[in-house]
This record gives C-alpha cells, structure tokens and sequence, in this order.
C-alpha cells in the first residue's frame, strides 16, 4: 500500500509540474488569441472531460506501443518500453488531466482588466514581460487553482493508468488500482487507503475554494 501511494504521489507531481509548462502557453493562446482552428483546440483540450478513462487509455497504449513511431523511438533512445511503465503514466496523465490544468488559467487570463494590458502595451511591453510583470501576478490564484485541481485529478486515476501502465507492484500499480485490488482481499487496508485518497481529495478541494475566494489583487 505504501508503494502504491508513493508512486501515485510520484505520478501526480511530476504530472502537475509538467502540466503547469504546457498548460501556460495553452492558456495565453486560447484567452486572448483568435485564429483558424481554435474551437478544434479547445475541443482537443476538453475532450478529456467527458471522454471516457479507459477510451483515453486505450488510444494512448495504440500512440506508445512498440510498434508505433513513438513507441520504437523511445525504445531506441532509451532502451526500455513505454507503454506499461511510469513515463507512460505520465503521458497518459498529462492528457488526461490537461484540462484541468488549462481552463482555470484561461478564466484567470480572462479575469485580468483590459486597462491592466492596455496599460503594459502603452509602456512597451512584449508577451514576455506582460506574462511576467501583469498577467502572472494578477493571475496566481488562477495559477494555484490548476496545480491543485491538476494534482488532485492525477491521485485518483483510475482506467487511464490501469490500461496504459498495467498494474506492476513497485512500478505502475498506483493507489487507486491497489484500493481496487484491495477491495476484495483485505478490507481493512483497503478502507484505510480509500480513506487516505478522500483525505487527499478534500485538502486540495478545500484549498482550490480557498484560493477562490479570495480577490483579485495583483502581486498578491
């Protein structure tokens, strides 16, 4: 059980820290960007929101087999296969949970005032340093928001991970595959982990409503 819940706190970290450089420039192109393709993109950053786990899971394991360009090119870089292993996992986790990391950044964008840009734009500023010195700041619950939601959703993944990563003891078996194994074998442990999880899952809940309410300031 302990295994199981390191790895999964391993998966959800590594995830979420990834997520937070990919979902960035995603969130800046589709808040305040308009181009040809656009609905695509933001259908292709949502589709994991109502597309079923093991549907996301099963074409994923197809993108990572050993056979597929993605698959061979690992193999040969790294020696090692990437379906049914952590680095799989946590492809299979950056898409799966992409959204959760993107759409609260793209409100945040959106909640920042016009004046507050116009403003940034009227003393010179690059994409850069309105990123860094407007956007960011004023943008940081956003920011947390993203993290936390991200970290929460990569805990308790269940068909994604199970159909990309099997179920290898000390390798791929997350916490919520052990809790489902668990289940029909050792009760006591198996409520003892579940309740881990929900301890996890209302934490980071709380601090995503927390972050929430509070004001927009910025530099806050």
């Amino acid at each position: 059980m302990i295994d199981a819940l390191i790895i999964s706190l391993q998966l959800a970290l590594t995830t979420t820290l990834l997520l937070l450089v990919i979902a960035l420039p995603l969130a800046y192109v589709l808040a305040f960007k308009s181009f040809r393709g656009r609905t695509v993109l933001e259908v292709f950053v949502a589709l994991p929101l109502v597309l079923p786990p093991t549907v996301l899971g099963y074409y994923v394991l197809l993108m990572i087999a050993p056979d597929s360009w993605l698959g061979s090119a690992w193999a040969s870089v790294f020696d090692t296969s990437l379906a049914f292993s952590f680095s799989g996992m946590v492809l299979a986790s950056l898409l799966y949970s992409l959204p959760f990391a993107v759409q609260p950044m793209q409100q945040a964008f959106r909640a920042v005032p016009e004046s507050w840009l116009e403003l940034g734009k009227t003393r010179g500023m690059s994409i850069k340093p309105m990123l860094r010195h407007i956007i960011l700041p004023a943008s940081k619950g956003g920011v947390l928001v993203a993290a936390a939601l991200s970290f929460a959703h990569t805990m308790g993944e269940f068909g994604v991970v199970l159909m990309v990563g099997g179920s290898i003891p000390g390798e791929t078996k997350v916490a919520s595959i052990a809790l489902f194994e668990l289940v029909e074998m050792q009760q006591q442990e198996a409520a003892q982990l579940a309740l881990i999880l929900l301890a996890v899952s209302f934490i980071m809940l709380s601090v995503v409503y927390s972050i929430n309410r509070k004001p927009l300031v910025v530099g806050s």
